[in-house]
């Protein structure tokens, strides 16, 4: 990776999304069992996880976030529940129905083969677990689409793969999801063209 995404990007990346801490709060707060969290970055959302996450796993695969997100760990009062490795969300590391919980915070808008890393998600869950959802998404709104359709060559490019069109509710669904317990809104502290959220539970569909 380049220095601007190994040493620049992480930072900065924690700065932008800090409007979101609340709504990271509400969602980790649901965590229980064994938790995977996809795309970990540097840790921010570690601290967050309450007892009843009992063991938190993480997959990163860049590196040098994966070596902040340890160091991070490592400062938490109960590290050992902490288990993280490096890959990709496209080949979980892991076996079936070993979860009962799988976090996707800001992590679809990245994920080369997104369509992949649903499956993975459904295969490596277990029959009743949950799936806990925080993403931006691609805009309702027509004017809004046409913006993060314009600004996504850049957009990409600037935050690391980050991808501003993505449909993480219909993905999810196609998935065999039930997307029901899954809610849009707009937030009011995100600029309009990264600011459509899909936030929520989703479950395996029956």
């Amino acid at each position: 990776m380049s220095w601007y995404a190994d040493t620049l990007f992480p930072p900065l990346l924690d700065w932008a999304t800090r409007p979101l801490d609340r709504d990271r709060d509400a969602l980790l707060a649901s965590a229980r069992g064994t938790v995977l969290e996809l795309g970990v970055g540097t840790g921010a959302n570690f601290s967050r996880y309450r007892d009843h996450a009992s063991d938190i796993h993480g997959i990163e695969p860049g590196a040098a976030m994966l070596a902040r997100a340890r160091a991070h760990a490592l400062s938490l009062p109960r590290p050992t529940r902490f288990h993280l490795v490096e890959a990709g969300a496209e080949a979980l590391p892991y076996e079936d129905c070993s979860f009962d919980t799988v976090v996707a915070c800001l992590v679809f808008c990245t994920i080369p083969d997104r369509e992949a890393a649903a499956r993975e998600i459904a295969r490596v869950l277990k029959p009743d677990g949950q799936l806990l959802v925080l993403e931006h998404v691609e805009s309702e709104r027509k004017s809004t689409r046409l913006i993060q359709h314009g600004l996504n060559p850049v957009w990409r490019h600037l935050a690391c793969g980050c991808q501003l069109t993505r449909d993480t509710g219909t993905l999810l669904q196609q998935s065999g999801f039930d997307t029901r317990g899954l809610q849009r809104r707009r937030h009011p502290k995100l600029p309009g063209f990264a600011g459509e959220l899909l936030q929520g539970v989703a479950t395996l569909a029956r």
